[in-house]
């Protein structure tokens, strides 16, 4: 007769929090819910790192509570330089023994026994090499050299692992596709809407950083089409500036409505939830997406979505969306409408984006997470 089966001992995992430092984006908003998400794990016993000499101690005031920050000081520049060309130093030199070691920027730094996870959000440097910052070019050597001494994948999507095993020779039994949760974002609250421009009192939404890849000058032009008989409609676009700001000045210096499209330029939490408590319907015009937080995010508020069929956008938003082919403007500016002029359609959406966005949790996705670094140790 056998007794009962004892629990598997906690896992010790180092994960990368540097994304938190600064402005975060959507990797910082991954970092952020992972965290709060692993921590919330009796099997797990997670700790963070940053590779920064100064900013390190900044992590600590963004951790949720059961995450612990000990480390000794990583000069970023040095440590970079290094892990290019070798393996050396490993991780364990500033952080200690650890079971795991997560790297949630596409890159894992190298260990000496740790097994080593890194997540991939997307390959936007792969598939469009011309739509990105040239630092990020630097990615995809790094992560084949971190998968030839073993390291495994973790994408937010089925759509990304399949393009790492395709475009990057992965093994498949090495990836893993775990979906995030959906960012939380603060009460919006009774205050003041945002300025609109005179005589406009509804607007559509755009959120992302301008970038060539979330193509906001075709939402301009698409815009233009839309508020050519609604003198009502106003365009807010949400995000900081980008490397796509010239082609972002030719739309609007072409648009004979740029007068209605308002830039806030980066904008927190609190922010953002007020935009988007106030919006009719949120575009998301993307040409590729590895996940997509900002229409989750609209959905869990109420906002009807419309948004491309790029990349894992439909895996991720299923029906609960409108979505229109990737560079189409007329397309985008005819589902936009379809959202804006029939209440009955623009309700059905409401209704299933929030169904479709309370499906995505922070627990579900350290459970999936967790999974993973058993497998990776085991």
């Amino acid at each position: 007769m056998t007794g009962p089966e004892r629990p598997e001992p906690a896992l010790s995992v180092a994960v990368d929090a540097t994304p938190l430092l600064g402005r975060p984006t959507g990797v910082g908003a991954f970092c952020a819910g992972a965290l709060a998400g692993l921590a919330a794990r009796e099997d797990v016993v997670v700790s963070a790192f940053a590779v920064s000499w100064r900013r390190r101690r900044g992590i600590e005031a963004r951790l949720p509570a059961g995450v612990s920050s000990g480390q000794r000081a990583m000069p970023a520049r040095p440590l970079h330089w290094a892990w290019r060309r070798r393996e050396i130093p490993p991780l364990e030199w500033f952080v200690g023994p650890t079971d795991v070691v997560h790297g949630t920027n596409f890159i894992v730094p190298p260990t000496g026994r740790a097994a080593r996870v890194m997540t991939v959000h997307d390959l936007t440097m792969v598939r469009f090499p011309e739509l990105c910052a040239p630092p990020t070019l630097a990615y995809p050597a790094l992560i084949g050299r971190a998968l030839a001494r073993g390291a495994w994948i973790h994408t937010p999507s089925a759509y990304v692992a399949a393009e790492v095993v395709e475009l990057l020779g992965a093994d498949p039994a090495r990836v893993r596709a775990v979906p995030s949760g959906v960012p939380p974002l603060p009460d919006a609250g009774p205050g003041p809407a945002e300025p609109l421009p005179a005589g406009t009192s509804r607007y559509v939404l755009a959120v992302g950083t301008a970038e060539p890849r979330k193509d906001l000058p075709g939402l301009v032009r698409a815009f233009g089409t839309l508020a050519a008989d609604r003198p009502d409609l106003a365009l807010v676009l949400a995000g900081p500036e980008g490397w796509g700001e010239a082609a972002l000045a030719a739309a609007l210096a072409a648009s004979p409505v740029a007068g209605r499209v308002v830039r806030t330029g980066w904008v927190d939490d609190h922010r953002l939830a007020g935009l988007l408590a106030r919006a009719a319907v949120l575009a998301y015009p993307s040409r590729y997406e590895g996940f997509g937080f900002p229409p989750l995010q609209a959905m869990a508020a109420g906002v009807p979505v419309v948004a491309t069929t790029a990349g894992a956008l439909p895996e991720v938003l299923g029906d609960a969306a409108g979505l229109v082919p990737p560079g189409d403007p007329d397309a985008l500016a005819d589902a936009l409408a379809g959202v804006l002029d029939r209440p009955e359609r623009a309700r059905d959406l409401v209704e299933a984006g929030r169904r479709r966005a309370a499906g995505f949790s922070w627990t579900s996705c350290a459970a999936g997470l967790t999974a993973l670094y058993r497998e990776a140790v085991g």
